[in-house]
């Protein structure tokens, strides 16, 4: 990986967060929705990440970044890293590669609704009550959205972070090359 893949990787990051952020954003603000275009309660979404430009698991790019795994050192430990199976975790592999090449990333691989059953409460004067006098809303907790919300914020946080010590590391080695 060149000096500019860490950002490559980094910024593939970033984008997805944003999204993760938005799509909990939106999930907030239709706790309340009971009636949507085609007339259901508004179903709760998730963001599915995929990696992109992988190459096998985390231990196989790590040895074919740095040639034999140790960089010319054996200490014992490789004999204990065994490559993770892709059956594992099916569909998450890709062959996909980053613009520049770089082994990395990740990518937004689509938003899906979540199909639990709508919570039902008593309020017989909402208009779309039932009969029996029920409204369906949402299964939404603003508890689980504002942990995931904190989770996605942290997460970018800390890619922008990695984007800022990258570029301050380009900068001194800049600053070394012009003295």
């Amino acid at each position: 990986m060149n000096l500019f893949g860490v950002m490559d990787v980094s910024a593939s990051a970033l984008r997805a967060e944003r999204v993760r952020a938005e799509v909990v954003a939106s999930n907030m603000a239709n706790a309340e929705t009971t009636r949507t275009a085609d007339g259901t309660p508004y179903q709760r979404h998730h963001v599915v990440f995929e990696e992109v430009g992988g190459n096998g698991s985390f231990q196989q790019t790590l040895a074919s970044q740095m040639g034999d795994g140790l960089g010319g050192l054996n200490n014992g430990f490789s004999s204990g890293i065994q490559p993770l199976g892709s059956g594992l975790i099916g569909g998450l592999n890709s062959s996909a590669v980053a613009a520049n090449g770089a082994p990395g990333g990740v990518a937004v691989a689509g938003v899906i609704s979540d199909n639990s059953a709508p919570l039902r409460r008593y309020d017989p004067g909402n208009p779309d009550a039932g009969k029996d006098g029920y409204v369906a809303y949402p299964d939404i907790n603003p508890l689980t959205e504002m942990v995931d919300l904190m989770g996605a914020t942290r997460s970018y946080g800390m890619n922008a972070s990695a984007v800022q010590a990258e570029k301050n590391m380009v900068s001194s080695s800049l600053d070394i090359l012009k003295s």
